[in-house]
């Protein structure tokens, strides 16, 4: 796809990774609109702030109407709390995975009609190197993600057809605020994963695996799970 003289919306666009797509995607030539529960909090310039929380229809619906010549899709907006599946608070469980699958398969459904009738385009899925490995204490924001990566290959399949390329992002940590309490050795820069994951789109790339940790663990799918 090309990113010059694209229309993209990117969700969370307000910090982390989202702020650097957005960014570098003013910066290839796109119009971006650059979306955020409090758009207020948006301070880039370039961007067209837009109103929108993936956990509420409505505002989805808004989104779309407002963003009427949108031809790319980055669903980015995530949250991560640290909960584990058996003994985490189920409210916070039912979060993770409101925001991170059911959030993006509703911002999907509601702009896929808008990019294909704009002509076709893409949508690139942020996922994790957490949508293939699963340790208990993130069992939450894990079971999203795999969820999410379902999503993606899924959505692929069925846009496909209509002019409309899916794309899946997955990074280990990244020196984010999401991240900040994970105390990891390596984080990757959240600019040069943004980097990667829009040279993806541009070649049309299925799968943008953006450090390291996230390649072996794809070539590791195939071993047996860890023992207990």
């Amino acid at each position: 796809m090309e990113l010059k003289d694209a229309v993209a919306v990117v969700t969370g666009a307000n910090r982390g990774l989202g702020r650097h797509l957005a960014e570098q995607l003013v910066q290839r030539g796109a119009k971006v609109y650059a979306a955020a529960r409090r758009p207020e909090s948006v301070d880039l310039p370039g961007v067209v702030p837009l109103a929108l929380d993936v956990t509420d229809e409505a505002s989805i619906r808004a989104a779309a109407r407002i963003a009427s010549d949108a031809t790319l899709l980055v669903n980015n907006a995530g949250i991560s709390t640290g909960t584990p599946l058996l003994s985490g608070d189920p409210e916070a469980v039912r979060l993770e995975m409101e925001t991170n699958f059911f959030g993006p398969l509703a911002v999907t459904r509601a702009f896929a009609p808008v990019v294909e009738g704009n002509g076709g385009g893409a949508v690139l899925n942020v996922l994790s190197v957490l949508s293939w490995l699963h340790p208990g204490g993130l069992g939450a924001y894990a079971a999203a993600k795999a969820a999410a990566w379902a999503l993606t290959n899924a959505a692929r399949e069925e846009l496909a057809p209509r002019g409309i390329a899916v794309s899946a992002l997955h990074v280990g940590y990244m020196a984010t605020d999401m991240a900040a309490r994970v105390p990891a050795e390596q984080k990757a820069d959240p600019a040069d994963v943004a980097a990667q994951a829009l040279d993806g789109i541009a070649q049309g790339r299925a799968e943008i695996l953006a450090d390291d940790i996230t390649r072996h663990v794809k070539q590791s799918l195939t071993a047996a799970p860890n023992a207990a």
